[in-house]
């Protein structure tokens, strides 16, 4: 009996060590997976909209503006206040959020509708490479050319825009079904793999369908015409068409984020909502003032400390492609200008939270065809929480495009056509800038500040003027002001190689455009490098 249980103990020990081993291992494994399914990044929902300004949002005490799903992002995670973009124009801004680098160190992609050079590394590929899943629907970076480029897809990642609405609500807003498409990236996305989305609405971007803002209930009992505006019916319609499409804007990113919530992934999603630019009104849009690159942000997911947050840090949006990258734990790759936003979203304050953001960057070159030889109008500016300072490098040239020749027949070789330029081309068409041009003697501050000849250098007092209707730079008590701001503008801009501060800036104009050519004299081929400006 003893030497029958010895026997046994001999058997049983290896089999019980066995049994302990493979416990041990799976209980190991299954610690490995929960880990793995704790520490797989979040995903990002990065929701840009195309031509908005600060402050048109709810969330900021703009109550024509319905924005609902804005507001709930706002108060879920941080408000900024003070969130600007690289250039107040679409494709340029667009390159600098992807590459986190500012535009005059982006050669083509610095300037609007060029080429996008596939040297420049941008996040999105990078989260790739790590794991991530990419998609976009709606307008991504754009306009411009990134096929010939080298690029074999859209610098944003792969496209989903196939989906399309029976009918839009109104002929100026896309027929592109945001949501359905959103549906069918989730439905292609693996189960193990985080994602990062693109929602690039076309609006408000114009055209607007005029007078669709009031048709569908906006009133403008309390809207806030900005004083560089006309305050009259005419302007506050078309701030209701643009209001409309903000509206719009939002409900769609309401029912994607429901599709989130259906796949069971919005606990696990970073929501970001901004803009690409300001307003496409006069004295908004490729303009380096308040209303062209000042635009709303709301930033709310899982990586983000407390709620209801509101942040005055400076925050540029070249901030998102190292953030999103630490989001992701991936390495930021060389060459990135931007800081990351971490700090901020691990602190659960108000107010300022990073002291080392004391300013912001920004700048334009060339917007359209506004120009004889396709000349565009550089000018770079820093921002800080009190002050605006720019310094416009071709103040002899019209900021907005030229004002339309007096003999358009010349140009356009056709006495019966309609005259082709309105002139000012910078500015997009619309019922207020045809307005402002044909009454300019109706309101000449007004048509002096958004479109006339700039100073080469001015000065605003935001706190004082946050519609930059007054120029300080020639005010004498302001000089030391005036002096500190350029000398910290243009050594950065020296430590970032400008080519504006390097003796070759000229090297923008020669950049090509493809999008619309204009009957300007001199230079005008599409899609061609400009000889004259090449550098040498």
């Amino acid at each position: 009996m003893t030497k029958l249980f010895i026997d046994m103990r001999k058997i049983a020990l290896p089999i019980l060590l066995i049994c302990m081993a493979i416990i041990f291992f799976q209980s190991n494994n299954l610690l490995a997976q929960n880990r793995t399914k704790t520490k797989r990044p979040p995903n990002i929902l990065f929701a840009i909209a195309d031509d908005q300004s600060f402050p048109h949002t709810s969330a900021y005490g703009q109550k024509t503006f319905h924005t609902p799903v804005f507001d709930s992002v706002a108060a879920s995670g941080i408000l900024f206040n003070n969130a600007f973009v690289a250039a107040p124009q679409c494709s340029p801004s667009r390159a600098a959020i992807l590459t986190g680098k500012q535009i005059w160190q982006l050669e083509e992609a610095g300037t609007h509708a060029s080429y996008f050079p596939k040297k420049f590394t941008v996040f999105t590929d990078v989260l790739e490479g790590s794991g991530y899943f990419l998609g976009y629907t709606g307008k991504a970076w754009d306009p411009g050319n990134f096929k010939d480029a080298g690029w074999s897809r859209n610098p944003v990642g792969p496209e989903y825009n196939k989906r399309q609405l029976g009918k839009a609500p109104t002929t100026g807003i896309s027929k592109i079904d945001y949501a359905a498409n959103f549906k069918d990236f989730l439905s292609e996305k693996p189960t193990d793999k985080p994602f990062f989305f693109w929602y690039g609405a076309h609006e408000p971007h114009r055209v607007y369908e005029e007078g669709s803002g009031k048709r569908s209930g906006l009133t403008a009992n309390d809207l806030t015409v900005p004083p560089f505006l006309p305050d009259n019916d005419l302007v506050r319609n078309d701030l209701l068409d643009y209001a409309l499409e903000i509206d719009w804007f939002d409900q769609q990113l309401g029912k994607i984020l429901q599709l989130l919530k259906a796949a069971g992934e919005l606990e696990n999603t970073i929501i970001v909502i901004t803009s690409d630019n300001g307003m496409p009104f006069p004295y908004a849009k490729a303009n380096l003032q308040e209303y062209g690159i000042h635009v709303p942000l709301a930033i709310c997911g899982p990586s983000i400390k407390g709620k209801q947050r509101k942040v005055d840090d400076m925050v540029s949006l070249i901030d998102l492609a190292p953030t999103f990258l630490d989001l992701a734990g991936v390495k930021h790759f060389e060459g990135i200008t931007g800081k990351t936003l971490l700090p901020i979203f691990n602190s659960t304050q108000s107010g300022n939270i990073d002291l080392a953001r004391q300013s912001i960057l920004t700048g334009r070159e060339r917007h359209s065809h506004a120009r004889p030889d396709n000349m565009g109008y550089p000018a770079r500016a820093i921002r800080t929480s009190k002050y605006l300072y720019i310094e416009n490098f071709k103040p002899e040239r019209w900021p907005l495009g030229d004002p339309a020749p007096e003999k358009q027949e010349t140009i356009v070789g056709n006495k019966d056509m309609k005259p082709i330029l309105e002139g000012y081309e910078d500015i997009d068409d619309s019922p207020t800038k045809t307005m402002m041009i044909k009454d300019r003697a109706l309101w000449p501050e007004l048509f002096t500040i958004g479109f006339e000849k700039r100073s080469s250098e001015e000065l605003y007092d935001i706190k004082e003027d946050p519609y930059c209707l007054h120029d300080l730079s020639k005010i004498f008590k302001l000089q030391s002001v005036r002096k500190e701001l350029k000398q910290q503008l243009e050594q950065q801009l020296i430590a970032q190689k400008d080519p504006r501060m390097m003796g070759y800036g000229d090297v923008f104009d020669s950049y090509p455009r493809f999008g619309l050519m204009r009957p300007y004299d001199g230079f005008k081929e599409r899609g061609k490098y400009n000889p004259a400006f090449i550098k040498k």
